[in-house]
């Protein structure tokens, strides 16, 4: 698990949280790659809905952070 240290240690619970969900909605993804390589439409499908649903989730708890923690974030997801 890739853990990111928050700028100011009173977000580190919503940063662990947001970078949560950003992993979760990865191996979302690559199972999605995975279905549509194998032509499976029906898990396509089913991944495709979940990776929605995680990256909203992930972009939820970004909107509670403040500017300089989701830009934490971002540079360091690269």
């Amino acid at each position: 698990m890739t853990t990111i240290k928050a700028l100011n240690p009173k977000n580190q619970s919503k940063v662990n949280k947001a970078v949560n969900a950003l992993l979760r909605y990865y191996e979302l993804n690559n199972l999605r790659d995975n279905a549509d390589g194998e032509g499976n439409e029906r898990a396509y499908k089913k991944y495709n809905r979940m990776c929605e649903q995680a990256f909203d989730k992930y972009l939820n708890y970004l909107t509670d952070l403040p500017k300089r923690e989701q830009a934490n974030i971002e540079k360091q997801d690269n």
